[in-house]
């Protein structure tokens, strides 16, 4: 490999950082604008509080993906061990941050979403009947998502292990 192989390589796979990123950033501010909006129009103190977590959630997750999954410049006179090396740093970064997305992006958003099942739960008792299965329904397709995109990223972690396996290959 040379080193302009590598800064490519390095320089593509920031760029899919970005992107990832701020495809992120769009989706978390939308999820905030419209879980915000749902809190003023919310007539009950329960659902105001589950807005209100899931919008912390989205906050915490935010800044987690800024702080540990933003992309960081290749250095511009690096020489091709120090390439080399850099990129596997920012492989195993971002394979760590996917690894543990229970932690830090799934998770933070159990406790708003809880909150809001069982708000949902209390206003279709009486209401509605076999409430209780539509609410389970509700949380089953929350938790396939959760598992879906748990799953998703690991798929993704384990994509840039073997990237990782590929360079110390190559280094060898």
């Amino acid at each position: 490999m040379s080193v302009e192989q590598v800064q490519a390589s390095a320089g593509k796979f920031q760029r899919k950082i970005q992107w990832r990123n701020a495809r992120e950033y769009v989706a978390a501010f939308a999820v905030v604008v419209f879980f915000g909006y749902e809190f003023t129009r919310a007539a009950d103190s329960l659902a105001r509080v589950g807005f209100s977590l899931i919008i912390a959630g989205m906050c915490h997750m935010v800044w987690q993906l800024h702080s540990k999954g933003s992309w960081r410049p290749l250095p511009k006179d690096a020489g091709l061990s120090s390439c080399i090396e850099f990129k596997r740093r920012e492989l195993e970064r971002q394979r760590d941050l996917l690894s543990h997305v229970w932690s830090w992006y799934l998770g933070p958003l159990i406790p708003g979403l809880a909150v809001l099942i069982v708000d949902f739960s209390l206003a279709m008792q009486g209401h509605v009947k076999h409430a209780g299965l539509l609410v389970a329904a509700y949380a089953l397709f929350v938790a396939g998502i959760f598992i879906g995109i748990a799953k998703l990223n690991s798929y993704a972690a384990r994509t840039l292990q073997r990237q990782i396996d590929e360079l110390d290959e190559a280094g060898r």
